[in-house]
């Protein structure tokens, strides 16, 4: 008998105590998880959050203007365009 009361006890424990416990610590958890990847990924980002947090943004470099191999290309071909249109109208004036 004495242990059947011990058993009951530690169920009545179990179910009105470590349970919501349990869970509540669950959902702080997953609460806290969601934060720090919303953190890490998108808030870091905002200048509002930056600003109220003291974060310093980068600074922003200038992009050169032909910084892939086709807009070099495509410079190239107009500067040979270019070349060619004046070197026909010289041409032309020169006769």
């Amino acid at each position: 008998m004495g242990s059947h009361g011990w058993w009951e006890a530690w169920d009545h424990a179990s179910i009105f105590v470590f349970r919501p416990l349990l869970a509540i610590s669950f959902v702080f958890s997953l609460i806290l998880l969601s934060w720090f990847v919303a953190w890490k990924t998108v808030l870091v980002h905002a200048p509002l959050v930056q600003e109220i947090f003291g974060l310093r943004k980068k600074p922003v470099k200038p992009k050169p203007p032909t910084r892939h191999r086709l807009s070099r290309f495509y410079n190239s071909t107009r500067v040979h365009s270019k070349k060619k249109l004046d070197g026909e109208e010289n041409s032309q004036e020169s006769r």
